[in-house]
């Protein structure tokens, strides 16, 4: 059951073979048995779950649900949600309920789709590990000594290990395509602004972007079609005509030119990587697609602009956890000066701590000039160097990540090893590009994604190739071996 595509699972209940009591029991069930080994949810609500799964039960039984209806699903615990814990996986909000539903939860709710619980990540979604969590290190479920890609970490181990058919994430850096890639799933990260950030407490929010995380295209264009749409409460929330992402999933791609920068091949990229995606680019030729060269001069920019521009916009953003409006209080403060202080150091981690200081750094008098302005002017160069490369191509192609899932701990005395995790992933996110991890192989038994960006509103496309590349391959069904039957490695 936990191997089903959503599609399949949807037959099912709309055919009666199984409810969605029975489907939620199972992967609560999983969650139980397997969990405790890979520390994939905060939270696990199995009574809500099986509540939601009663109605949607009663609304299949009527034979006009929504396709959607009844299929359990898990959300990064950086969505709020109304009467459950939302704690971004820090200290600071481990006593947080959301009185509200972020605006993704209420669209997936409004279809009757089972909460089973929130998923882990990194401390307010600062990382590429999910080892920043004050929940504790989520492990990839191919090989519980590597980690699971961050910073919706939790919720690709969780789609991954068979857990959940489909979970919530967001993309600031990558955080969708990085863990996607090396859990072996298929995520995607939707044109900036296309899902609305209401309820998603804010990381950087020019960068942050939500997304869904499942197995294959075809279930992540199943659930982009709830997702998507103008939500008047986000200032930043697009007004796009709806599309139905699954109508062009078989269209053919003979003809589709890919592009295929020079620069992602070069310096830092591992080359058993580069072999995987290489063989990808060929499965793609024998269907008809055109493989053309681009380049993207200024990419190498990205990472320095990024880690100048998301602390900037996360040492404003997490000025109000403060103990006093929001978040952890300390215990017996002396003064105010002293509540203030000690409740932002006992509750934010490190690698909060060294993001707020860096962003709080470059938007300083006399510094302002040499590190944000500039970094903005880089951003300027990156987006433009995606829109001339589209000019002689429809989508680009490349690796997600230079390396496979590394250990745990190789990492974490290296900030700046760590940041280079995200250098393929970066770029997009300064530009507000779609783009897609997609199995596409495995180093030493480790997935690998493929990573497919479009320009603006090139979701459809995007999710086509996809799509079409997984109809001549496998990578995408492939479990890890562990997993099945509740067995142990």
């Amino acid at each position: 059951m936990h191997n089903l595509s959503i599609k399949e699972l949807s037959a099912l209940l709309q055919s009666k073979k199984v409810s969605s009591v029975e489907l939620t029991r199972y992967f609560l069930n999983r969650i139980e048995t397997l969990d405790s080994e890979i520390n994939s949810f905060v939270t696990v609500t199995p009574e809500l779950a099986l509540q939601m799964a009663e109605v949607a039960d009663a609304k299949l039984a009527k034979g006009n649900a929504h396709p959607l209806t009844g299929i359990p699903m898990a959300h990064k615990d950086i969505f709020c949600t109304d009467g459950i814990k939302t704690s971004c996986g820090s200290k600071m909000l481990d006593n947080f309920v959301a009185p509200y539903d972020a605006h993704v939860v209420s669209q997936l709710k409004a279809l009757d789709m089972p909460i089973l619980g929130k998923t882990n990540m990194d401390e307010f979604a600062m990382g590429s590990s999910t080892e920043s969590s004050y929940y504790g290190a989520t492990k990839n479920p191919w090989n519980l000594q590597a980690v699971p890609g961050g910073s919706s970490g939790g919720s690709a181990a969780a789609v991954a290990a068979g857990l959940v058919p489909f979970a919530s994430g967001t993309d600031t850096g990558g955080s969708i395509r990085q863990p996607a890639s090396f859990c072996g799933i298929s995520g995607i990260k939707p044109t900036y602004g296309a899902i609305s950030r209401f309820g998603m407490i804010s990381y950087a929010s020019s960068f942050d972007q939500g997304g869904p995380m499942a197995r294959s295209a075809e279930d992540n264009a199943w659930l982009l079609n709830a997702m998507v749409g103008f939500d008047e409460r986000d200032s930043t929330s697009l007004t796009m005509d709806k599309v139905d992402y699954t109508s062009s999933l078989n269209d053919s791609i003979k003809g589709l030119r890919i592009g295929v920068p020079a620069e992602y091949f070069g310096e830092g990229l591992d080359p058993e990587v580069a072999t995987v995606i290489k063989h990808a680019m060929a499965e793609l030729e024998k269907q008809g697609a055109e493989l053309v060269e681009v380049h993207l001069p200024n990419q190498h920019l990205a990472v320095s602009a990024y880690y100048v521009l998301a602390p900037a916009e996360a040492s404003s953003n997490l000025s109000r956890f403060d103990g006093v409006r929001y978040g952890y209080r300390c215990e017996d403060p002396k003064d105010l000066n002293d509540l203030y202080t000690r409740s932002r150091a006992e509750g934010f981690g490190a690698e909060v701590k060294r993001r707020i200081m860096v962003g709080a750094y470059a938007l300083s008098a006399g510094y302002y000039d040499a590190y944000y302005l500039k970094a903005q002017k880089v951003r300027r160069l990156v987006r433009d160097d995606f829109t001339k490369a589209f000019e002689s191509c429809d989508v680009i192609l490349g690796p997600v990540a230079p390396t496979p899932a590394f250990n745990l701990g190789e990492k974490t005395d290296d900030p700046v090893s760590m940041y280079l995790a995200d250098l393929f992933t970066i770029p997009v996110n300064l530009a507000g590009l779609p783009a897609m991890s997609v199995p596409a192989g495995f180093v030493n038994q480790r997935p690998v994604g493929l990573h497919l960006v479009g320009p603006y509103f090139s979701e459809a496309k995007i999710l086509n190739v996809a799509h079409q590349y997984q109809q001549v391959t496998d990578w995408h069904k492939q479990t890890p071996e562990w997993i099945e039957g509740g067995r142990q490695a």
